[in-house]
């Protein structure tokens, strides 16, 4: 494996945004989970060591509900990152919450149904290592470090980001049907997304810093008329706001503490308890 030394944090995002690194190293990382999305892209940023991994993989060939999200926290956590940002595409449940906005939510809710969404569950590696059963708080899933510096790096570039939300987190790889949508408004939760889940509760089982920032690309099929969304809809709203998103996600990754420096609950996450299986 090519050096990773020094890598400090993790990136899971759509494909491309680490051609802005500077000196990039393509990896390939094993994992006793199989292999991640696709290699880490390891470089430098404002001063930091990034690995950066294509969540759907390069030319986006992997829909949500089959990505290895176990694979992607271990590979990333095993070249160093211990804090990670999950930028992602969602549906706006609001008005408010119009094509554009950014939201950083400190809740999800998980409406999945097929996802390995832990690595205690009771199942033996393939190396033959049997995990412990361990329960690890999620009551706050997102690192409020990380909430924190996102935030100022949006509204840093005159971005009105929203400040809290619930990310309901669906199946896919389908979009809403309108009634769905509108049960999900009903229950005040905010927007609607894929991928979210279970990044954010694997990060904590591996004691990592979490950090989602939710671009909405659509009014979901919450719109009471209309024909709902699309996959051309998102595809052209996100690509509208990618460049903004972008500098606001390297200016996250500049504000972000040192790993020695973290002092939130997510870097002690298992409270000394015992994974029964060594950490990367």
């Amino acid at each position: 494996m090519a050096n990773t030394e020094n890598v400090e944090i993790g990136v899971i995002g759509g494909s491309g945004f680490y051609s802005f690194l500077e000196d990039v190293t393509e990896v390939r990382v094993d994992t006793p989970y199989g292999p991640p999305s696709d290699s880490l892209f390891l470089g430098e940023l404002a001063g930091r060591r990034v690995a950066f991994l294509p969540r759907h993989g390069r030319g986006h060939h992997l829909p949500p509900h089959r990505i290895n999200y176990r694979a992607n926290l271990w590979a990333l956590r095993s070249v160093g990152a211990r804090q990670v940002l999950g930028p992602c595409a969602v549906g706006g449940l609001r008005p408010e919450y119009g094509p554009g906005t950014l939201l950083v939510p400190d809740q999800f809710v998980d409406r999945t149904q097929s996802r390995k969404q832990s690595y205690f569950d009771g199942l033996p590696l393939p190396d033959g290592t049997e995990p412990n059963v361990v329960h690890v708080s999620l009551a706050d899933p997102y690192c409020p470090t990380g909430r924190k510096v996102a935030l100022k790096a949006a509204r840093g570039w005159d971005w009105e980001a929203v400040d809290g939300g619930t990310l309901v987190v669906v199946e896919g790889p389908r979009f809403s049907t309108r009634a769905e949508s509108l049960w999900y408004r009903a229950q005040g939760w905010s927007v609607v997304g894929m991928t979210g889940h279970p990044e954010a509760a694997l990060a904590r089982e591996l004691e990592l810093c979490y950090t989602s920032m939710t671009l909405v690309t659509d009014l979901d099929a919450g719109a009471e008329t209309g024909q709902g969304v699309s996959h051309d809809e998102v595809m052209r709203v996100f690509a509208a706001n990618v460049d903004r998103l972008r500098e606001v996600l390297f200016d996250a990754v500049a504000g972000l503490p040192e790993n020695a420096a973290r002092d939130c609950l997510c870097a002690s996450a298992l409270g000394g308890m015992d994974p029964g299986f060594e950490l990367p």
